[in-house]
């Protein structure tokens, strides 16, 4: 999954070019690339599939030229993940209606590959001719108020666990309350099930969508299909495939592991993965000068210098034509920075 927007990692992430497509450590590989080059090592590159809005079509061909067009399933608009995995659950189901297939956001990190595929490898072989969702939970660290939380419970079959309950971003008292439990784990976004399970839970769950998509046969990869989806698609209820199918199914289970897992969605999380100085300052691209300066992270772009005196705790990101300087704390705020920001006469210059 290709197509967000990326907004709370403004100003860096813009409309045109959102994070999954930025190359945030220095490596070469955009977050999309990294995600790509990790599946293909258990999933042939032919079998995998990139849901995205259409205005990103030539960007995910010029960082992935594996793909063939047909590979790049292109999204009208955005109704969030549910409609998404419909399109492709509906692609590979008539491809090859047995098949399983595994669900991830194109824009995650994974630090301990080997443990994180060995994980997908157990999750495909467990949902394999069964009617079982698998989901990937982290153990929590720390008390997240930006992660969903999934509530594992003593039944299931060894290490795959069945589910209690979902709870989407509690508040910081509930989120202690969840890590000091031990039986709550973080969601990774990451989903694993045979195409027909899937396919039953969207016609009982969702049964609207489910039947939007019934004639993709019909129009794959003919000049027709875009054309069928830019006209079904926008009609799509606008839900998660959490709140949609995961929170009423039976059959839901959890696979808990430690991948060095983070869904990088803000400048807090970048700055927990970023090598730090004896202040605790994390500078990336950039170069930086720090007086009497703590907990910052500083963003730049390369060949820049940024003078700091006297900050604790704050995100300092400068892209293109915009500045960012705002506090740690307050990030969840860079949502509103950003509709603030459209609503500027110019608006689509900085977004």
């Amino acid at each position: 999954m290709a197509g967000g927007v990326g907004s709370r990692f403004w100003p860096f992430s813009r409309n045109n070019r959102p994070k999954q497509f930025l190359d945030f450590f220095g490596t070469g590989r955009s977050l999309l690339q990294m995600t790509f080059d990790r599946f293909a090592k258990v999933v042939p590159a032919s079998n995998i599939l990139i849901v995205t809005n259409q205005s990103y079509k030539d960007m995910i061909l010029e960082q992935l030229p594996l793909l063939k067009e047909s590979q790049i399933l292109l999204e009208p608009n955005r109704r969030n993940t549910a409609p998404c995995i419909a399109y492709a659950m509906s692609r590979i189901r008539a491809i090859n209606p047995k098949a399983s297939m595994v669900v991830a956001p194109a824009d995650h990190l994974i630090t301990k590959e080997i443990e994180f595929l060995n994980a997908i490898e157990r999750g495909l072989n467990f949902v394999t001719g069964t009617n079982n969702l698998l989901t990937l939970g982290i153990k929590p660290n720390r008390p997240e108020t930006g992660y969903g939380y999934i509530q594992a419970s003593d039944e299931g079959e060894g290490d795959f666990k069945k589910v209690k309950t979902f709870t989407e971003k509690p508040n910081l008292e509930l989120a202690k309350v969840f890590m000091e439990s031990g039986e709550f784990f973080w969601n990774s976004g990451v989903f694993m099930w045979s195409v027909e399970t899937i396919y039953n839970a969207f016609k009982e769950f969702l049964p609207d969508i489910a039947a939007k998509f019934l004639e993709i046969s019909s129009v794959m990869n003919t000049d027709r299909e875009q054309e069928f989806i830019n006209e079904i698609f926008p009609s799509c209820q606008n839900i998660s495939i959490d709140y949609g199918i995961m929170e009423h199914a039976k059959s839901v289970h959890v696979l808990c592991g430690d991948f060095g897992w983070s869904d990088l969605g803000t400048w807090g999380s970048l700055y927990d993965l970023s090598p730090k100085d004896d202040n605790a300052n994390v500078t990336v691209k950039c170069k930086s000068l720090t007086y009497d300066c703590s907990n910052n992270i500083v963003v730049l772009p390369e060949g820049k210098l940024a003078v700091l005196q006297g900050l604790d705790g704050y995100i300092v990101v400068e892209s293109d034509n915009a500045l960012l300087i705002c506090k740690k704390d307050d990030e969840q705020r860079i949502r509103q920075f950003v509709n603030d920001v459209n609503l500027m006469p110019d608006n689509e210059n900085y977004i």
